[in-house]
C-alpha cells in the first residue's frame, strides 16, 4: 500500500509540473501575441526600439529589450550601433539565436548593462541589400533564459521587428 501511495504522489507531483509549464507557456505565447499587436502600432524606428524595450518591462518583465544594426551606415535613432561582424561576436557566427548569458552582449543593454545576469539574442536581417542586426532582452534573473530553453517566441518577435522595420527607409 506504501509503494502504491508514493508512486500516486510522485504522479501527482510530475502531472501538476506539466501542468504549471503548459500554463506558463500559454502565458508567453498570450504575452507575445500582445506585444505583436504592440510592435506593428510603431510609428518609425526610434518608436519600434522604444516598443522593444517597453514591451521587455511591462509584458515581460524583464529588464531591458534593444534593437541593433551593423555596419558604417546610419543606424536608426534608438537602436544600438555594432562595428560590423558584431552580430556573430555576439550570437555566434552562423547561428540565429543564443539563449543565456553572453558578455560580448552586454553593451546593448547601456545603462542597464550591470543588472543583465541572463539574455535572449535573435539575429535580424532588415532591408535590401540586407543589413544584419539583433534582437536582444535582457534579464536580472541568471535562470531567465538559459541555454537549454526554447527561442521560438523570441524569434518570432525578431520576424516582426523586422517586417515592422522595413516600413521605413534608413536616412543617409
Amino acid at each position: 500500500m506504501t509503494r502504491v501511495h508514493e508512486a500516486h504522489r510522485r504522479e501527482s507531483r510530475a502531472r501538476q509540473t506539466l501542468e504549471a509549464t503548459a500554463q506558463a507557456n500559454y502565458a508567453a505565447q498570450a504575452q507575445t501575441h500582445g506585444a505583436v499587436v504592440d510592435l506593428l502600432d510603431a510609428r518609425n524606428h526610434a518608436d519600434l526600439a522604444r516598443r522593444v524595450d517597453e514591451l521587455a518591462q511591462v509584458r515581460f518583465g524583464l529588464t531591458a529589450g534593444a534593437v541593433g544594426l551593423e555596419g558604417p551606415v546610419r543606424t536608426p535613432v534608438g537602436w544600438k550601433t555594432l562595428a560590423e561582424g558584431g552580430v556573430d561576436q555576439v550570437i555566434g557566427h552562423d547561428r540565429l539565436t543564443r539563449m543565456g548569458f553572453q558578455p560580448t552582449a552586454i553593451g546593448l543593454f547601456g545603462t542597464r548593462a550591470p543588472q543583465i545576469a541572463s539574455m535572449a539574442l535573435v539575429r535580424l536581417s532588415i532591408w535590401a541589400p540586407a543589413r544584419v542586426g539583433i534582437l536582444a532582452f535582457g534579464s536580472e534573473d541568471p535562470e531567465g533564459f538559459t541555454p537549454d530553453m526554447g527561442a521560438d517566441l523570441v524569434a518570432f518577435l525578431a520576424r516582426v521587428v523586422e517586417r515592422t522595420a522595413e516600413r521605413w527607409p534608413v536616412m543617409p
